[in-house]
């Protein structure tokens, strides 16, 4: 994976360069592939695939993720996440942050963390590209990846009680995984979590996560990945649950 950037104006872009491949002669049995050249602040809206009628779902949460087809006849699907604010915060704004920098963005720091674990093999979503359009002492972004085929909420299995020992114990040794690699996922939940059709866990969602040295975080994560457990489960099967996902991670 090779991250490049474009400017446009007041507004800086991360892709993949490895996906919206540069050279012409790549694309010339696939004519409709979405190229570098097609990106642009408006790509990271939601209303341009909306008029495009390219948006084929939404999915529950802050940010109201759109589910979308980048070009005619992809076998494909890519996620628009624009960044949104929650909390009280959120009353001043939904979807400004304050500038320090560009590489200092929420939106930078994903997709660079999120490249760096897709480059060691752990199943995080594919990036594809970010942008970062600035507003004097604000910015707001945006971030596309690729959508797991056939994936759903770890959740979701959870409420309709097809959360098998066998995937919670997967889901336990995934996250040891990504531990092993340094990864301090702040907002480790049940949600953030998605099951593709071949029972394998992903990771999503990886804003403000950072790679840090072994330490009391890593309890702190699987603490709040079992408090977020009964949410969506029986206070007894909540518990099976967790001690499935806790044997996962402790084999």
């Amino acid at each position: 994976m090779r991250l490049a950037a474009l400017r446009q104006n007041k507004s800086l872009m991360l892709h993949d360069a490895d996906i919206l491949c540069d050279a012409p002669e790549s694309h010339k049995n696939r004519p409709a592939l979405f190229c570098p050249g097609d990106l642009s602040p408006d790509t990271f809206s939601p209303g341009y695939w909306r008029a495009r009628g390219r948006v084929t779902g939404e999915a529950p949460g802050r940010g109201s993720s759109l589910f979308i087809t980048p070009y005619a006849g992809a076998a494909e699907q890519w996620v628009l996440r624009p960044y949104r604010r929650g909390g009280l915060i959120a009353r001043l704004s939904k979807a400004r942050y304050l500038w320090t920098g560009a590489e200092r963005t929420r939106a930078f720091r994903e997709i660079r963390l999120t490249a760096r674990l897709f480059s060691l093999g752990l199943p995080v979503p594919r990036p594809v590209a970010v942008c970062v359009t600035r507003h004097g002492l604000s910015y707001e972004a945006a971030l596309i990846t690729r959508r797991i085929a056939g994936a759903g909420a770890l959740a979701e299995r959870l409420q309709n009680d097809t959360a098998t020992p066998l995937l919670l114990e997967r889901v336990g040794r995934t996250i040891r995984r990504f531990h092993d690699a340094g990864l301090d996922h702040v907002d480790l939940n049940a949600r953030n979590i998605l099951v593709d059709a071949d029972d394998t866990p992903w990771l999503i969602d990886l804003d403000r996560c950072r790679l840090r040295a072994p330490g009391r975080w890593q309890k702190a994560n699987v603490a709040r990945l079992e408090r977020s457990l009964a949410k969506f489960a029986n206070p007894d099967a909540a518990a099976r649950a967790g001690e499935r996902i806790a044997a996962g991670y402790q084999a």
